[in-house]
């Protein structure tokens, strides 16, 4: 016959074990520490609940085998390892960002419920302290609930942070486009305003050559007018020109 704690060990080793090779894809160096935390939280949960549970076996006469007693003591006991073991996985999945960390209690509590189902249809079967070997039939499907409550839950948790992932990788993607975009944008726009300065400098500037030469030119006129040129009379040279002309005309 297979006693209670064997199969409590190859249930639970072997879904930390597989959980922890699933994992470690996700949390990186944190997932070689995943079955470890997980069996020590679970031994200390262990402990922790023989503490209050043998007490009441002993000392209130709580009968493990007669209902209710056993379903409190069964109770007591699931409270006791959900609250170490959630804290024991929360510790490693706090460190990580794709992980939600309420995985740690849903995957303690699913355990749970697993694991006292397959206490419940194999009860006739287990003894609190018995042979582990002479049970291996039992202990066969301890195994088994283990590996597929492990593959579960662990490949369930991939999947979801496999989608996180991407999300984050597809917002990532668009800020560096937006941002790429937005880049893009002001320098057109810091071009198009140097090159409106520009044209306004150049424009600018032949404006003030235009006013200079008008102002030079009408300079020269008033000087020219006011000496006029030594060698050369202006008025005779105008007289002769309309005599000129009145001879064509007649």
């Amino acid at each position: 016959m297979l006693d209670y704690v064997s199969a409590a060990v190859a249930f639970w080793m072997l879904m930390f074990g597989i959980q922890e090779w699933v994992l470690k894809f996700r949390l990186g160096y944190l997932g070689r520490y995943w079955a470890l935390m997980s069996s020590a939280s679970l031994f200390l949960g262990l402990l922790l609940s023989s503490f209050i549970v043998v007490p009441l076996i002993i000392n209130l006469r709580v009968d493990p085998f007669r209902f209710p007693d056993n379903i409190i003591l069964c109770a007591i006991a699931a409270v006791i390892f959900s609250i170490i073991v959630s804290l024991g996985q929360w510790l490693i999945l706090r460190k990580t960002e794709l992980t939600p960390r309420i995985f740690a209690l849903i995957n303690t509590v699913v355990g749970i419920v697993i694991f006292a189902v397959l206490v419940y249809f194999n009860e006739s079967r287990l003894e609190w302290s018995g042979g582990p070997i002479q049970g291996w039939k039992t202990g066969l499907i301890f195994l088994a609930g283990g590996a597929i409550t492990g593959t579960a839950i662990g490949k369930a948790l991939d999947l979801y942070c496999g989608r996180i992932e991407q999300r984050l990788i597809r917002i990532e993607r668009e800020r560096v486009e937006k941002e790429t975009q937005e880049r893009e944008r002001l320098k057109r726009e810091q071009l198009e305003k140097e090159k409106q300065e520009i044209e306004a400098l150049e424009r600018e500037r032949e404006e003030r050559r235009r006013i200079m030469f008008e102002i030079a030119k009408e300079e020269e006129r008033k000087w020219l007018e006011e000496h006029g040129d030594e060698e050369y009379d202006y008025d005779e040279d105008e007289d002769e020109d309309e005599e000129y002309e009145q001879e064509d005309e007649e």
